[in-house]
């Protein structure tokens, strides 16, 4: 493969990010057409891609009081929602109001933070939201090892989210999580620890959702 040349499929876009520190997570969303970044500048970027492929800073603003490790996308489904964790051992939750009128009406819109949860008394390292079918659920993680799966019972308040499940993954830091987007089978959801004393057999843990126990 010749890396030296570059052709329309790989044309890279300039983009000025205006983050003044490291970028740790760029997110696209669901349909590919609105991408968040967030950085250790502890601010969040939003922007869209117009209809000639260029692309344009929406929103940007300062979320949390430390390094943004994390921004993830809900489903369309559940709104314009974005979910962000950062050192400053919190995770905010982030919905788009609109003012105007249909596709177009961004140039009013503006992104309001919905819920403040603060249940960890560590870093939060990451954070997902769980696929469609298994309603407004996101996962956390922790540099204490804890995973923490939240719901919103009423998603016409996302105000409101409850803490279902609380559970110690490692005695060590978490790194990731992420769900399994089958349908077919019962509900899982991954934890690696990024911890260099963890053992090897302690690095990864799969729950299964049983909703018979």
């Amino acid at each position: 493969m010749d890396t030296g040349e570059m052709d329309d499929r790989t044309k890279p876009f300039d983009f000025d990010v205006s983050h003044r520190d490291l970028i740790h997570q760029v997110a696209f969303d669901y349909h590919g057409r609105r991408l968040a970044t967030c950085s250790s500048d502890m601010t969040l970027s939003v922007w869209d891609r117009g209809s000639d492929g260029t692309w344009t800073k929406a929103a940007s603003w300062k979320v949390h009081g430390g390094a943004v490790w994390r921004v993830v996308w809900a489903h369309p489904e559940f709104g314009q929602l974005l979910a962000t964790c950062s050192y400053d051992r919190s995770v905010h939750i982030w919905e788009e109001i609109r003012s105007g009128p249909g596709a177009e009406g961004r140039k009013g819109a503006r992104w309001v933070r919905k819920a403040y949860l603060t249940d960890s008394r560590a870093n939060v390292t990451d954070i997902a939201f769980a696929p469609r079918h298994l309603g407004l659920m996101l996962a956390t993680v922790s540099a204490q090892g804890v995973v923490r799966i939240y719901e919103a019972a009423d998603v016409m308040d996302l105000s409101r989210w409850s803490l279902c499940h609380e559970l110690q993954a490692f005695y060590t830091r978490c790194g990731c999580v992420e769900w399994s987007r089958s349908r077919i089978h019962r509900p899982l959801l991954a934890v690696a620890s990024d911890d260099k004393r963890a053992e090897n057999d302690e690095r990864i843990v799969i729950y299964e959702h049983n909703e018979n126990l």
